[in-house]
Order: structure tokens, then C-alpha cells, then sequence
């Protein structure tokens, strides 16, 4: 009835605190959805910007790759014509490579024979001296009738002085298949660079062309650092996630070279190995977003603050108004003696136990405690050292009752009962002798040469216990008669005589 009472006088308190809880939670939560919005839109917007950068710059990377492709073909085309042995020799470089020389070519066209050396040379006649035998890309054209077109990993230019460059070559056969050598272009790798230089993207941000097997092709700009063409980025994180995700996509993350958050923006060109990839600082993206939310939160953190210092006001009345309340509901729910329950705590709690335990099928023990001899004790040694005696024996059930559910009280004069929810008897009459020990062996406070033992009841419900809350406390009134008359300072056990416990 008590805490009933005091949950309904706290209830104008919880209301304002719910309000305040309520009007905060609704204005973050508005303040919040506008935030994510704007951020959201933000992320579309640059995503949107870097795509098309991202698709300017795969169909220009296309464009040029057909194009050497037309000439690879077109030599192919020219050097297996019947006539051309009978062209004279003078003229034979015009039509080799007469595509790559009206083409907007960044490279060299060579032909190379089937033993690797070169026949023809767009960029010498006579062609330079080499041999290209051991190069991958001329095995595999050699090795595989279906090679088609293929594009290589950036290389250094041995034999001319192209600097960093990919090749794209082509399988030259007979009618019948039979390997006859190989028609390949070399496209330097600067000519990305300066087509990327040309972009604005802001600033600490990047313009990449990677190979799919993870080898730098070309980026601008290039931060302290960073390696150019060549560069191996096969196990960094960034580029395995770009893998992962397909031939294009989007996402934010942190910059293996240093450390800064980006958002990464790519795409396959075609049907090449090579992926174009712009990187946005998101400080970039983002700088304005930020800005205008740290001025929207702390506009909301004031008028939230402000909140709090109102509703604080107002509970704090509230409180000095419920104290006084509650200070009076526990006084009269408080033995005035002990510090205990009083018997009307008690009744209440034990009733709400008893329905439980029944609703519940689970135990419940009741210890019955009686101090001996109290009367001569009182008598002995006056009124004072009989209230220390009590206090002392109160204390000792504080001390050895420490679950919630569990209740020491006082039961009247010298008597106390102790409520043990969901405990079985083995359990009760441990924590009774437990009790009993302790009381023993307490000095009383205010009296160091005095001591007091107790006797104690234990009832615990049973399958054959009893059926009500009054046959239990008799059950364990019962049991403290028992103890008491067997001779005091010991416990005994409500219908289980034979397990009684001796005094130690």
C-alpha cells in the first residue's frame, strides 16, 4: 500500500520528466531526420558529380583504346593482304601504318614476326632491333588461338622512349590458324595525366585509372608520397573493396596513402581491364553539411538545455513537496525503535508474497524470531540495554537479509519476523541458523559486556504445508514454541521436528 502510495505521488514528477524527455526527443528527432536528409543529399549530389566524371573519362580512355585497336587491325589487316610482298618496300611502311600516322596516337604500332622480332615500326624504318619473344602478352597470343585483344600491365618502355606505358596487341594468323606473330601498340601513360589535369574536382581530391589487377595507370594530382604509374595496389583495402562491389559503385573510406576520408566513386571501362576511379575529399562533399549542422546543434542543444533548466526547476519543487511526503509514508510504515518495517509494512508485504508464492508455485519461508529471556534481560539490566538489545538483533537481520524480496521486521515486543521469498526449507534454515550464530555472537552496542541469544521458527510452505497466509505464521509460531522450550538459542522447523538444529 506504502510503495503503491508513493508511485502515485510520484507521478506528477515522472509526467514532468516525461514531457521534457518527450519535447527534447521530438526536436532532436526533427533536427536529426533534417540533418540525415541534407546529408544524404549531399552524398547524392557529389556521387552524381564524380559518375559523370567518372563516365567523361571512361569513354575518352574507350575512345582511345578503339583507336589503337582499328590500327592493331588494320595492320593485321594490310600484312596479311597477298599483295603486300609485292608493294615496294618503300611503300609498305605508308600502309602498315598509315591509320596510326593520321590517328591522334600517344605510341608506337610495331609487327612482330613469329619469332618475336620485329618486322615493322611505326615510329622507325627501318624498324628498331629487338626481340619481344619472352614478353607475356606475345606467349599467350602464341599459346591461345582466341587471345583477341589484350591489354598489358604498365611497363617502362625498353626500347624506345615512351616512359610508362600499356600495350594493346593482337593475335596475327594464318587461313588456318597457324600463329604468324603479333600486331602491337604501345600508349604512353602520360597522356592520361594531362587529360586529368584538365579536371577540377577540388581540392585533396584524385583522378585514378587502375588496371583491374591493381597496377597504378595514371592519377593526378599526386600527393606527397604517392607512386606514379606502376604502382602496385593489389592487397589495399580500397581497391579490394572496388573489386568487390562490381564495375561500379560508390562509397566512403579512408585513404591508404594518408589517411583521410574520401568518398571513392568508379567504373569499368567497357569491357577493358581498367577501372576509373575519382576520389572526393569529404571535406569537400561534406564542408558545407558540417558547417550548417553544428550551427543547427548548437541552436538545439540550447533550447534542449533550456528545457532542462525549466523542468529542472519545477522537480526540484516537486521533490521538496514529495520528500516531505514520503518522509511522513515512512514514518508510519517504520518501526520507531529498530529502524525495521512495522507490523503494517509487514502484513502488506507478507500478503503480497503469499500470492505470489501461489500464483507462482514457487517456496516461501517465514522465519519467526523471538529474543530469549528478554523479560529478565529487561528487568536486569533496564530499559535502555533492552532497546540496545533489540537494536542489536535488528541490525543482525539487516545484516543477514540482503535480497530485495526478503523482509526483516519487527513483529511486536521482542518478537521478528523475517519473510524469505522463493526460498525452499533447506534454504530457510540455513539462513535462520546463520541468523541465530551471528545474534550470538554480537556484543550489544552501548553495552559491551551484554550479549543476547535468539530462538527461531521456521515454517516454509510445503506440498503438505499450510494453505493459508495465517496457517503459516502459526505453522512458525509453532516451531518457536518448539525451539524455545527445547531450550533456547536454536531453530526449529514448522512439521520437520527431525531436522531441527541444535544450538552450536
Amino acid at each position: 500500500m506504502i510503495e503503491r502510495t508513493h508511485r502515485i505521488r510520484d507521478l506528477p514528477e515522472r509526467a514532468l520528466v516525461l514531457g521534457c524527455v518527450l519535447a527534447m526527443s521530438a526536436i532532436i528527432a526533427l533536427v536529426t531526420f533534417m540533418l540525415v536528409r541534407e546529408h544524404s543529399s549531399a552524398t547524392h549530389a557529389a556521387i552524381r558529380a564524380s559518375s559523370n566524371v567518372v563516365q567523361l573519362i571512361a569513354n575518352e580512355v574507350q575512345r582511345n583504346i578503339d583507336l589503337y585497336d582499328a590500327s592493331l587491325q588494320g595492320l593485321i589487316e594490310t600484312s596479311q593482304n597477298p599483295d603486300f610482298a609485292s608493294i615496294p618496300t618503300r611503300l609498305q611502311h605508308t600502309l602498315l601504318f598509315g591509320k596510326a600516322t593520321g590517328a591522334p596516337l600517344r605510341g608506337d604500332l610495331l609487327w612482330i614476326n613469329a619469332q618475336g622480332n620485329i618486322v615493322a615500326d611505326s615510329q622507325a624504318d627501318p624498324p628498331r632491333k629487338a626481340n619481344l619473344a619472352g614478353w607475356p602478352e606475345f606467349r599467350a597470343h602464341r599459346e591461345h588461338a582466341d587471345s583477341g585483344l589484350i591489354v598489358s600491365r604498365p611497363f617502362q618502355d625498353q626500347i624506345g622512349s615512351l616512359g610508362w606505358c600499356i600495350s594493346l596487341s593482337r593475335r596475327i594468323a594464318s587461313s588456318s590458324g597457324q600463329f604468324l606473330g603479333v600486331a602491337s601498340g604501345a600508349l604512353r601513360l602520360d597522356y592520361f595525366n594531362t587529360l586529368f589535369k584538365s579536371l577540377n574536382i577540388g581540392s585533396d581530391s584524385s583522378v585514378s585509372l587502375i588496371s583491374d589487377e591493381g597496377f597504378m595507370l595514371a592519377r593526378e594530382p599526386l600527393s606527397i608520397g604517392d607512386a606514379a604509374a606502376g604502382a602496385d595496389y593489389r592487397h589495399r583495402g580500397n581497391f579490394l573493396a572496388i573489386m568487390a562491389a562490381g564495375t561500379s559503385g560508390s562509397f566512403v573510406a579512408v585513404s591508404g596513402s594518408d589517411k583521410k576520408e574520401r568518398l571513392y566513386t568508379f567504373a569499368r571501362v567497357g569491357q577493358l581491364p581498367m577501372i576509373v576511379v575519382v576520389a572526393v575529399s569529404t571535406e569537400v562533399v561534406y564542408g558545407a553539411w558540417r558547417r550548417t549542422a553544428l550551427l543547427v546543434c548548437a541552436a538545439t542543444g540550447g533550447l534542449c538545455l533550456g528545457i532542462l533548466w525549466l523542468g529542472a526547476l519545477l522537480r526540484r519543487e516537486l521533490k521538496k513537496r514529495q520528500r516531505a511526503e514520503r518522509k511522513l509514508a515512512t514514518l508510519a510504515a517504520t518501526d520507531s525503535l529498530t529502524g525495521l518495517p512495522n507490523r503494517r509494512q509487514l502484513d502488506m508485504t507478507l500478503h503480497r508474497e503469499w500470492l505470489r508464492a501461489q500464483r507462482t508455485h514457487k517456496p516461501l519461508s517465514v522465519l519467526m524470531i523471538d529474543v530469549d529471556d528478554f523479560k529478565a534481560f529487561n528487568e536486569r539490566h533496564g530499559h535502555q540495554g533492552g532497546d540496545d538489545a533489540l537494536r542489536a538483533v535488528a541490525n543482525t537481520l539487516r545484516n543477514c537479509t540482503h535480497r530485495p524480496a526478503d523482509l526483516a521486521a519487527r513483529y511486536g515486543g521482542e518478537e521478528f519476523l523475517v519473510i524469505l521469498a522463493e526460498t525452499n526449507p533447506d534454504g530457510a534454515r540455513n539462513i535462520a541458523e546463520t541468523i541465530r550464530l551471528a545474534v550470538a555472537q554480537q556484543i550489544v552496542p552501548g553495552s559491551p559486556q551484554l550479549s543476547v541469544t535468539v530462538s527461531i521458527g521456521v515454517a516454509p510452505t510445503t506440498l503438505t504445508g499450510p494453505d493459508s497466509m495465517e496457517g503459516l505464521l502459526a505453522e512458525a509460531d509453532a516451531a518457536l514454541y518448539r525451539a524455545k522450550h527445547n531450550g533456547r538459542n536454536q531453530v526449529a522447523c514448522g512439521r520437520s521436528p527431525a531436522l531441527e538444529l541444535s544450538p552450536s
